[in-house]
């Protein structure tokens, strides 16, 4: 790697931009002519995209600029998200595999809600900071793990919230708990927490069952914004 910071930088921003739009282009080509369930290629690129963006952050460079490049990558992919809500991109496999029912103007729910935080968490916390990677982790674990588990368990419904189950909110906690404590182990790993963190299995398990009761209210499209808000604070509050 390039000895000079914003070359370095931009020569990853570039490679993460075409990593993210080479697996979104994937999963929509599996949805659109290869089978793939409406329901579940949205799920898996939710649960996908966000881990695959934060596993290219150490290849940045130590420079506080970094995170901006960093953060030009959600925010290419949210523009074209918008693009195609409004029917400005024309993409019929991006809708394909991106919406619950073949409507473009879907992606400017979820879809778009999550990119904005992924551009927000980015820019305020980057990779010093355990409070974004957990927030958005337990956003792309949890939410997504917890749609897909619903949709083939959940027989078994909440009674304050009829369209989420026993089974989805198990699985919200679950993907929660892992994707969090998994990244925040290997960050803390690389020595990006100063100081770093001790014992954090308690602390992400309980912001997970807090997090996991937040996304089982009822609640539409607005998953991404009130669970990663509300994991947010208590990150700030707890580490």
């Amino acid at each position: 790697m390039t000895t000079h910071p914003m070359l370095q930088d931009s020569v990853v921003m570039v490679i993460t931009l075409l990593l993210a739009l080479g697996w979104l282009r994937m999963m929509d080509a599996l949805a659109a002519h290869h089978g793939l369930e409406q329901k579940l290629s949205r799920k898996i690129i939710h649960i996908g995209t966000g881990p695959l963006f934060v596993l290219c952050w150490p290849f940045f460079s130590p420079q506080p600029s970094a995170r901006y490049f960093a953060a030009l990558v959600p925010l290419a992919i949210t523009l074209q998200f918008i693009g195609i809500g409004m029917g400005w991109i024309q993409d019929p496999e991006a809708v394909q595999a991106m919406t619950r029912n073949g409507d473009p103007q879907e992606i400017l729910k979820g879809p778009l809600f999550y990119g904005l935080v992924f551009v927000a968490c980015t820019l305020g916390f980057w990779r010093t900071s355990p409070v974004g990677i957990l927030a958005l982790m337990m956003m792309c674990g949890g939410d997504g793990l917890a749609d897909i588990v619903g949709r083939r368990l959940g027989v078994h419904k909440l009674p304050f919230s009829p369209e989420k189950s026993w089974a989805g909110s198990a699985a919200m906690f679950a993907g929660s708990f892992l994707f969090a404590l998994s990244f925040l182990s290997l960050f803390n790993r690389l020595n990006y927490f100063q100081p770093p963190l001790a014992g954090p299995a308690s602390i992400v398990a309980a912001i997970a069952l807090i997090v996991t009761l937040v996304e089982a209210l009822p609640f539409r499209d607005i998953d991404n914004l009130t669970l990663t808000g509300v994991a947010v604070a208590l990150g700030l509050w707890w580490f």
